[in-house]
């Protein structure tokens, strides 16, 4: 049994772009559940529009890193907003990360290089959550890099998975350090799905969604986001 730990940030576009990572959140979900994985939102940001401006969760279950790992990386979207009144085609962007979950022994973070900030928790959870101050913040001093989690039931919980995030984060850090060292000719010749860059565009005026990678086009494009990724997940790994 596999874990990982998905982050969906809203990039280029404002309000549509965050609409657009609470699509691409809804689109993992459905094919988490179809899969029969676990799902575990750790930290989300929601929009008063409805949009994620930024949403972290757990996936677990068979073979789910395998699986997920090409999603990492920039999603585009070209589409009418619903905002939009002159039937304008707007381009926006958000992001994906996949990291592989550390397990609980691995986590060897030194408790002098972080910094933890302890608040009452927004989401929802019951009593008990929102009126103590449950949620965490976990910031990593010498990079600066930060985790959240405000979702578990008590102080201890959020902590743990937040450390998880945290060392994720860290141990994606320093596998790009090693990347970074091989020749810039070869990184360009064979990409990296670990990199940020624009993978794929969701076009639906035209319902294609095109892998910029493999360089093919998939049609059908509500039935993808309601899901169905079976076929682009399997000409990735092939």
């Amino acid at each position: 049994m596999e874990e990982i730990i998905m982050e969906i940030r809203a990039g280029a576009g404002g309000d549509e772009a965050a609409l657009f990572a609470g699509d691409l959140f809804k689109m993992y979900s459905k094919y988490a559940q179809n899969q029969n994985w676990g799902l575990t939102i750790l930290d989300s940001n929601q929009k008063e529009t409805g949009g994620l401006q930024q949403v972290v969760f757990e996936i677990k279950g068979e073979n789910v890193f395998e699986q997920l790992k090409n999603e990492a990386g920039v999603h585009r979207v070209q589409r009418v907003p619903k905002t939009e009144k002159g039937n304008r085609i707007h381009t926006s962007t958000a992001s994906v990360a996949v990291l592989e979950k550390p397990k609980i022994e691995e986590i060897t973070i030194n408790p002098n290089d972080i910094k933890m900030d302890f608040y009452k928790s927004s989401a929802k959870g019951g009593q008990n959550v929102n009126k103590r101050q449950t949620a965490i913040r976990i910031t990593h001093i010498p990079t600066g890099i930060t985790s959240t989690c405000q979702t578990q039931r008590n102080l201890e919980q959020n902590k743990q998975a937040a450390l998880s995030f945290l060392q994720a984060k860290l141990n994606q850090m320093k596998k790009q350090q090693i990347q970074s060292k091989v020749t810039e000719q070869r990184r360009t010749q064979i990409g990296s799905a670990d990199r940020a860059e624009k993978i794929r565009t969701y076009n639906f005026p035209q319902d294609r969604i095109t892998d910029h990678r493999i360089k093919k086009s998939f049609h059908n494009i509500e039935k993808i986001m309601e899901g169905k990724l079976d076929k682009m997940i399997k000409k990735l790994e092939n």
